[in-house]
């Protein structure tokens, strides 16, 4: 007997031949969307400040992660990579067509959605739809409970179920991405020069610890992937600039586990004439310019 969780995505494949034997492209190449979800809740908070009296009409787009049906009405929750919004589809604006196809779409479709902003009689804004289309049909289903994804060997693996699963996952790659950011406003605000050195080098170096190696065809040459970025950056010191930093990837052939990876990134800085106290100093500024 098949599982229920190997029937699905055949179930799923089934769906896709039936879109495309009545003419739906199950993955369009493009779709004009006016705003993010947090975008749109925006705009309506600002009109309802504001006393406009056209509702305000928007295109959205993202991945569905909620499904309610109620009568004639179905109720979709549509995530995107601001944040999460309600959409409202009932058969008389859709259409009886559109509306028959809005109920065989699944958990983990992309959709496009067009219409006006309300709140319910919860207050909850949603987006009142009078046009959809399917945007990327999904074939895997997702984690059964998609909005608490707590497989420890699932969410290192499968990055991007971690990312659609766990909304405060999604946060710490944009306040990385912060971090990297501001980092490099420190250093470039102090005449720091940013600089990319050789990531493949003859001789390991720079740190202690167990390197990757490669071998260079064309050079018939083993090489090393980097441990660290100290070498290269101190012959740039000795070339004659002053003030050099880099962020990148560094790796180490050693041990994994859920807070140390073997490629991970690593900023290092290097300036002429300064002391340990110096740059004690400046780090105490960074880390405070950072947070």
């Amino acid at each position: 007997m098949t599982a229920p969780l190997e029937r699905i995505p055949r179930q799923r494949l089934d769906k896709l031949d039936r879109l495309c034997a009545s003419g739906i492209d199950p993955y369009p190449p493009r779709y004009q969307r006016t705003h993010t979800s947090e975008g749109a809740k925006a705009l309506l908070a600002e009109q309802e400040k504001t006393g406009g009296d056209q509702p305000a009409q928007v295109s959205l787009a993202g991945r569905i992660t909620a499904q309610r049906s109620m009568g004639k009405a179905l109720f979709m929750d549509l995530q995107d990579g601001s944040g999460r919004i309600q959409l409202l589809l009932r058969n008389d604006l859709v259409g009886l067509e559109h509306y028959e196809l809005a109920k065989v779409l699944d958990i983990g479709d992309i959709l496009g959605a067009r219409g006006r902003l309300i709140r319910t009689r919860t207050g909850e804004i949603t987006l009142e739809v009078v046009d959809f289309s399917l945007l990327a049909k999904s074939l895997q289903p997702l984690p059964e409970k998609w909005h608490g994804l707590v497989d420890v060997e699932k969410r290192y693996r499968q990055r991007y179920l971690d990312l659609i699963s766990n909304a405060e996952v999604r946060d710490v790659f944009r306040k990385r991405s912060k971090v990297v950011s501001a980092m490099r406003s420190f250093f470039d605000s102090r005449g720091f020069l940013e600089v990319q050195t050789p990531v493949l080098q003859t001789r390991a170096g720079g740190a202690t610890a167990r390197p990757f190696i490669t071998h260079h065809q064309a050079l018939d040459q083993d090489l090393f992937l980097r441990i660290a970025l100290e070498l290269h950056l101190k012959r740039l010191i000795i070339g004659g600039f002053d003030k050099v930093y880099e962020i990148g990837p560094a790796f180490r052939n050693e041990g994994i586990s859920t807070r140390h990876n073997p490629e991970f990134t690593i900023m290092e800085s290097y300036e002429a004439y300064a002391d340990y106290n110096q740059v004690m100093s400046m780090v105490e500024e960074l880390v405070a310019h950072v947070a």
